[in-house]
């Protein structure tokens, strides 16, 4: 496994999708207002971090991957904001500008006593209501036509703005196939409408939604459905995330493999640790591994992530030293 890291300093993964602008205000608990039962925030500090395709790029960059990220961005201020929070082993020859859109914005309130921990108390999101144009979404694919002619692996990242689609996916599945590179979906919405690509990897409401079905903890119910999701995507692998009940690997023609937690399941936060995951699992497989390690990898590093708070990363040593501990 550590060799497999190691191989991630060679791979080259292109990340297709949403950019998002993940907004953290930060706030310490003054008292409580007389003009309603809620909480006075005296202001501390604002900060913005990449999210959505933008945290999957950085999570590849912060293993040690080179990553050129492709997606859409606004003029605005938020967009500019995002675009100089991320790493700068992230490429941005893939950012299409285009001039009247609303970079998607998600902001995080945070509260805390001066020796407390914030703990976050609303999400308000502001998202485009400007449906993504016919020329907008052709110049994303002629962007990610041209990043992916070099690629070892690649990521669709769709959190559901419109920019991403089943054809899309397609057309950049088409274009590496003959060179047998990975091709990995994180789609929210519309899992079951991406079809013959490498694996994704849902958490497991996502999987009830999409089936209409309710796991639990009955594992013939976990069974049905990942067979079934596997059957009806054709892809080669689903890789279920299970908060902490660990993960469950799906392949066609294999037994169904079980991997418990790693680490404790008192987790601090868990907002971004799927593209966390998505970004380990990508770079095993660009580094040649199977999806067996991918999964036992992604799986240390999304139980590393979840033990810091906002939207965070997991760096290469982290995984080495969490490995050899173990």
């Amino acid at each position: 496994m550590i060799e497999l890291i190691k191989g991630f300093a060679r791979a080259k993964v292109v990340v297709i999708g949403d950019l998002i602008a993940d907004e953290y205000v930060y706030g310490r608990v003054a008292r409580v207002s007389r003009e309603a039962p809620v909480l006075i925030l005296e202001y501390d500090s604002t900060e913005i971090v990449p999210g959505g395709a933008g945290n999957a790029a950085a999570n590849v960059a912060a293993l040690g991957g080179r990553v050129r990220l492709v997606s859409l961005v606004g003029r605005d201020e938020p967009g500019r904001r995002v675009q100089r929070a991320l790493p700068s082993r992230v490429e941005r020859g893939g950012l299409i500008r285009p001039a009247g859109l609303r970079t998607p914005v998600k902001t995080r309130i945070l509260a805390g006593g001066i020796h407390s921990a914030k703990q976050q108390v609303v999400r308000i999101d502001r998202l485009s209501t400007r449906p993504v144009t016919d020329a907008e979404r052709a110049a994303v694919g002629r962007a990610a036509d041209a990043a992916v002619r070099s690629a070892d692996a690649v990521l669709i990242s769709d959190y559901g703005t419109g920019l991403v689609t089943p054809a899309l996916a397609r057309a950049v599945a088409d274009r590496v196939r003959p060179r047998g590179v990975p091709v990995l979906v994180d789609s929210r919405y519309a899992l079951t409408k991406y079809r013959r690509l490498t694996a994704c990897a849902p958490n497991e409401s996502e999987v009830e939604q999409a089936l209409g079905v309710r796991i639990d903890d009955n594992p013939r119910v976990l069974e049905r459905a990942g067979r079934r999701l596997l059957e009806s995507t054709k892809m080669q692998a689903v890789v279920v995330t299970r908060g902490s009940r660990g993960m469950a690997v799906f392949e066609s023609g294999r037994p169904t493999v079980h991997i418990p937690i790693f680490g404790s399941d008192q987790v601090a936060d868990v907002t971004g640790a799927g593209d966390t995951v998505m970004a380990a699992l990508t770079l095993t497989l660009a580094a040649g591994g199977t999806v067996e390690q991918a999964a036992r990898l992604a799986n240390i590093a999304g139980g590393l992530v979840v033990m810091k708070r906002g939207t965070a990363t997991v760096a290469a040593a982290e995984l080495v030293r969490a490995i050899r501990r173990a």
